[in-house]
């Protein structure tokens, strides 16, 4: 057990603190789209908001508790308890909230016996090494992303290794009913084809339970063999036709995407890809001009480059005008400087690439959990502080846990890295002012920095490496009715698009009330609900807002807040600013570390999360709508493919 509740017992807030939270009705930022997206997503076991708090809350002054017990570290039961109030507090009313990972996993049984992988957002591996362990890779990848983590993976790897035909041995190989089964299969499978072992007569799946059975540790639902059966069936198919092949940037991707795509099959898991290549791989580049492989599973990853300050962006420049990709990394930025305004210090010189959704720097093997705070939602510095610290100490006590993987382990340890992540940030810049918001930016990373200098004493543990970012926070900013990260409101009028499980009951709940429901283009057993949306105080949409403010108020965040990264995707019009962005990436290479362009029209992807719409098609679609009703048993969770930070997100 990583979290031994059992032996030393756990943290329960107080039955009379509670109840008043219970008869408070819930503020939901977005109405009827923020509650179908809470129960779709983060209520376990059809919890109330009050619940989903107190679960959190208690779950993280567990974690602390128990590492001050087994540490023999000083534990003041008065002093916590009061943080903890006003943590859940500050939850409850939507100053702050954990990830989506949090809401869904923090405090429970599932947590304490399996370790902190699946509270972690995001994850990076390098295939750097393969020609010594080819599958490593990509097993950690699918083991990742199997608990909701979303990977980076870069191309490292090519050219160090040639597939060869692999020997079959008359046995079955019966795959296990657990992460570990599914990992071991395709473990042997690649493996075979790389001269390591053989590949068996059949695979037996017989184990594997059946669709919609519910997993009672982790919590949804499972999604059957089929998915597995597609994913080792389609390997198989790839490597066959790669047999004699060095491996290059293309097998590479399609094995992380056709691992991306099983894992979510059914549509009872979501996480994200991103892969990273070489500025001047054109076989990389050209991925996605396969249409039908796009469609298939090349959906599956955002692909970015390494690029470099001096560069010419030409070439990729043209690319990026077309269909958004690729996004860029500067490494080197990464490496050397934690924010842009401070003096490089190279503290994150091993760093070998990013998230999916690029507010995280990452090395090979690492995870970071983030955390998310609302600055429009405050009147004043200082209880903006406070909501800093209760969501510093969030962050910072995730890192008490140990993941299941030893070394990842050894990487999150030493590096207890976090990020601290403010969303809705056009609308505090709307509420304070632009200077006075970044005072605040400027103010609140020195409290952060202090904080951890003193919290990280008190509990005998490195300093975090780094700890700000501005993460996308796609349905997280759905609960509070934020504008998500640092981008612009969409449109006074528009259909915003939720992806859900077929046989979730919110599926039907949403039909029979009168919303559109309509089958997802790309994932099997997916329904894509459209909420028609109005915004009453908008100020200017994304349409009114230049390519180069956007990108520019993505390099002040650099400079003023985050040491991580800023997780931006700058929306454009193909017809006016397409060739602005090779100036661009000129202008700000020395001042970012990733970026994301997409088209505002003709990306060529379907059932995208926004469509703006008229005020007369909203009055419309709204003179449809009945109130939700039904009885709702909770399956876990899907999100968008289409990340606002530049993440594809895989539902």
């Amino acid at each position: 057990m990583f979290i031994d509740v059992d032996r030393h017992g756990a943290f329960r807030l107080e039955d009379e603190f509670i109840a008043p939270y219970r008869a408070r009705p819930v503020h939901w930022g977005f109405g009827a789209l923020s509650w179908v997206t809470y129960k779709r997503t983060y209520s376990r076991d059809n919890e109330a908001w009050w619940q989903t708090c107190r679960r959190v809350i208690e779950g993280m002054i567990t974690i602390q508790r128990v590492h001050c017990i087994e540490q023999g570290l000083p534990w003041n039961e008065a002093e916590v308890r009061q943080i903890a109030h006003d943590a859940y507090d500050r939850m409850w009313s939507f100053k702050w909230t954990p990830p989506g990972r949090g809401l869904w996993i923090m405090g429970t049984r599932f947590l304490y016996e399996h370790g902190s992988a699946a509270l972690n957002n995001c994850g990076f591996i390098s295939t750097k090494n393969i020609a010594s362990d080819y599958a490593g890779p990509f097993t950690w990848t699918m083991g990742m992303t199997m608990l909701g983590v979303g990977v980076g993976f870069d191309t490292r790897g090519k050219g160090t290794l040639r597939l060869v035909s692999p020997q079959r041995t008359p046995d079955a190989h019966v795959i296990g009913d657990s992460r570990e089964g599914w990992a071991d299969a395709v473990g042997r499978l690649l493996n075979a084809f790389a001269g390591r072992g053989s590949l068996p007569a059949r695979w037996d799946y017989s184990q594997i339970r059946p669709r919609g059975t519910p997993l009672h540790g982790f919590g949804g639902a499972a999604s059957g063999p089929d998915p597995l059966r597609q994913m080792i069936d389609s390997l198989q198919e790839l490597y066959l036709g790669s047999v004699g092949q060095t491996v290059d940037a293309r097998i590479i991707v399609d094995t992380m995407n056709l691992i991306g795509r099983g894992v979510v099959a059914g549509g009872t898991r979501r996480s994200a890809q991103i892969a990273f290549g070489d500025a001047d791989d054109r076989q990389f580049l050209d991925l996605k001009l396969d249409h039908e492989k796009l469609m298939d599973y090349r959906w599956a990853s955002n692909n970015s480059i390494f690029a470099s300050i001096g560069m010419d962006y030409a070439d990729a420049a043209r690319r990026t005008a077309t269909n958004g990709e690729p996004g860029y990394l500067w490494l080197d930025n990464v490496r050397a400087y934690g924010r842009m305004k401070d003096p490089a210090n190279w503290a994150d010189n091993n760093a070998e690439g990013s998230n999916p959704c690029v507010e995280q720097t990452l090395w090979d093997r690492e995870l970071c959990c983030l955390v998310e705070t609302f600055p429009a939602h405050h009147t004043t510095l200082d209880d903006y502080k406070q909501t800093l610290r209760v969501a510093f100490l969030y962050a910072k006590i995730v890192t008490l846990v140990h993941t299941h993987d030893e070394r990842t382990n050894v990487v999150m340890l030493r590096n207890r890295r976090i990020g601290c992540s403010m969303t809705g940030i056009v609308q505090a810049i709307n509420k304070l002012g632009y200077r006075e918001f970044f005072r605040w930016c400027e103010a609140g990373y020195a409290y952060v920095q202090q904080y951890d200098a003193e919290f990280s004493a008190r509990l005998a543990i490195p300093r975090s490496i780094k700890t700000t970012s501005i993460k996308p926070s796609g349905t997280v900013s759905l609960l509070a009715g934020a504008t998500p990260g640092v981008h612009w409101e969409h449109a006074p009028y528009y259909l915003r698009r939720v992806r859900i499980a077929d046989n979730h009951p919110l599926t039907e709940m949403c039909r029979r009330a009168g919303y559109p429901v309509e089958p997802d283009r790309y994932s099997a057993h997916t329904s894509v609900v459209s909420f028609p949306t109005h915004v009453r105080h908008i100020g200017r949409r994304k349409t009114e807002v230049s390519i180069w403010e956007k990108v520019d108020l993505a390099a002040q965040l650099q400079r003023f807040w985050s040491d991580n990264q800023v997780s931006c995707t700058v929306d454009f019009d193909p017809d006016t600013e397409a060739g602005e962005l090779s100036r661009i990436l000129s202008a700000y290479e020395d001042r970012l570390k990733g970026i994301v362009f997409l088209p505002a029209a003709k990306h060529g992807y379907e059932q995208t999360p926004y469509e703006e719409i008229t005020a007369e098609r909203y009055a419309v679609l709204v003179a449809k709508l009945r109130p939700l009703e039904g009885q709702l048993e909770h399956e876990h969770e899907l999100e968008e493919r289409f990340c606002e930070g530049g993440a594809c997100d895989l539902t």
